[in-house]
């Protein structure tokens, strides 16, 4: 009988010994640095138990042993806070760091810059196309409803959800550059802002120059003088759809269309693009220059006029360059 309580003696000491060795070996690879030889960002789907996310990780070489993860996430309940979503795993990261990571819940922040002079149906097909947004747009966006910016999104987020942002950012830009407006303006709308800061967002793309341009636009408005502006008439053409992918001619200049300011006097129904607010600023607090005309002067810029004979000198000038470069 001694001899057997002391074979079990020695079992039950060797069986100690071996889970303790065991249980070193497995907190020493849980703590180890990993075999992955730089950053990589990784998707963990929803729904996915520890398990398969530690199978997941290996095959991308972010871990060795798959085990190792998954038994340390159940010994110490972290499978039951692990989070879904896309996350940044660093080089050489063990184990241990990759489970605090899928517990910290912070994943990888995307973005998307959103130029300013898009149309809402460019800014719609963007949005469709960006990768890492799901679902459609079903929130009802108008034409210079969407403030141009860059937007932060995580994995899976909604594309409806950053469209309702653009809106809400487009209102809250609105609002507060309105409240300080200079006076006297010859519009009195919110509206009517974002329509004049369109066609200035689509008239030049130099800063130095928007108000300026919205000082000759504003001019015209004061005495009910046509605005004859270029990508009003596209728009009305394209409906904000397309490139017109020519330059306009006579015809074009004619053609009926409630956008056409060649035509019709005062602003177009609606913006003809998505103003920054630069240029809503700018159609706020216009240059006060008395200019009444501009024309590009082949160099990215503009000439500024404020009567036609001046400007017809600028146009000349404008001819004479194009044909020397042609």
């Amino acid at each position: 009988m001694g001899r057997v309580l002391r074979w079990l003696g020695v079992l039950f000491f060797l069986i100690i010994i071996g889970v303790s060795g065991l249980g070193f070996w497995g907190y020493t690879e849980f703590v180890r640095p990993g075999p992955l030889a730089s950053e990589k960002i990784i998707v963990i789907p929803r729904g996915v138990g520890i398990e398969r996310i530690a199978i997941l990780l290996a095959r991308h070489n972010v871990i060795k042993i798959p085990l190792i993860l998954s038994m340390a996430a159940r010994t110490i309940a972290a499978d039951k806070s692990l989070q879904a979503g896309e996350f940044s795993f660093p080089k050489e990261v063990s184990p241990r760091g990759v489970l605090e990571i899928l517990q910290s819940g912070k994943q990888v922040v995307r973005r998307l810059t959103i130029a300013e002079g898009l149309t809402t149906f460019e800014v719609l097909s963007i949005l469709k196309k960006t990768e890492g947004l799901s679902g459609g747009v079903v929130v009802q966006v108008k034409e210079g409803d969407l403030l141009p910016e860059t937007y932060h999104f995580t994995f899976g987020d909604r594309r409806n959800t950053l469209a309702k942002r653009m809106q809400d950012g487009m209102a809250e830009a609105l609002d507060t550059l309105w409240a300080r407006r200079s006076p006297n303006l010859p519009f009195s709308t919110k509206n009517e802002a974002a329509i004049l800061a369109s066609i200035v967002e689509k008239e030049t793309g130099r800063a130095a120059e928007r108000a300026r341009v919205a000082g000759v636009f504003i001019n015209r408005l004061r005495i009910n003088m046509r605005l004859q502006s270029d990508p009003t008439v596209v728009y009305g053409l394209t409906k904000g759809q397309s490139e017109l992918g020519r330059p306009l001619s006579r015809k074009d200049l004619k053609t009926p269309s409630r956008y056409n300011t060649y035509l019709n006097n005062g602003l177009p129904p609606s913006p003809i693009a998505n103003p920054g607010r630069a240029a809503i600023e700018a159609v706020l607090h216009p240059a006060d220059t008395g200019e009444l005309y501009f024309v590009a002067d082949g160099s990215g810029g503009h000439a500024f006029a404020r009567n036609l004979a001046e400007h017809n000198r600028n146009v000349a000038k404008l001819r004479k360059f194009q044909k020397s470069i042609k």
